[in-house]
């Protein structure tokens, strides 16, 4: 059984063809989901990549939390269905109420563009399934506003139930306590800054992306 993805496009989404093109690599069926429908077409996972949705006006994923599209990803994951965010997703993801905190301008107020070592800090989240705790990978970034911040008892919560689930090794935009991932309660939603899209094949650089993305796959098919 092939694993089926819903990849989410807003007006101003910019990632979601890398999103596609990786996924399709590792085998899986992928459709692109408009924001605009309310509907996610019974698909296994879904994935709302990096871009500036609705121009980031107002605020990163502020007005898409919004479109009609996040009401049934709401309800696909409050039922366990894999959810992960990736850079503008992620900010996303967060300003819907689906992962706690906030991403902010990075440190130093520059634009980042780079290859990062990441360390998987946890193993348990559908991201980090295929992959141990320690483990290095090397994940390029590509942001502005990607330095993640959160009140101290969220992130004692986060540290203490094991929710942080990739840490930068040297931390490239002052998120706190190195946070480049993490997931929510039910370990299905999962945001990221990192694109694990772009590492995916020899030709870019890396293949670690495909760590993360095959454990999507994984539990995409369980779910």
């Amino acid at each position: 059984m092939t694993t089926r993805v819903g990849v989410l496009q807003f007006p101003g989404t910019n990632c979601e063809l890398d999103a596609i093109h990786a996924f399709e690599v590792l085998g899986a069926d992928c459709e692109l989901l408009w924001h605009g429908s309310a509907s996610l077409n019974n698909v296994d996972v879904v994935i709302v990549p990096g871009g500036f949705a609705h121009g980031d006006y107002l605020r990163t994923g502020a007005i898409a939390q919004f479109s009609p599209v996040m009401d049934a990803v709401r309800v696909f994951a409050a039922a366990g269905g894999p959810v992960i965010g990736i850079c503008n997703g992620f900010q996303i993801l967060c300003e819907a109420g689906l992962l706690p905190g906030a991403l902010q301008k990075n440190a130093g107020m520059k634009f980042r563009c780079e290859m990062t070592e990441l360390i998987v800090a946890s193993a348990r989240s559908v991201l980090t399934s295929d992959a141990e705790a320690g483990q290095r990978l090397c994940i390029p970034i590509n942001h502005f506003e990607g330095n993640y911040t959160c009140d101290a008892a969220t992130l004692a919560s986060l540290q203490s139930e094991d929710r942080i689930v990739l840490r930068y090794a040297m931390n490239p935009n002052g998120s706190i306590d190195d946070i480049a991932g993490i997931c929510n309660e039910g370990r299905n939603v999962v945001g990221l800054m990192p694109h694990p899209e772009r590492a995916c094949e020899t030709l870019l650089g890396s293949t670690d992306g495909a760590v993360l993305l095959r454990g999507v796959l994984a539990t995409g098919l369980r779910h």
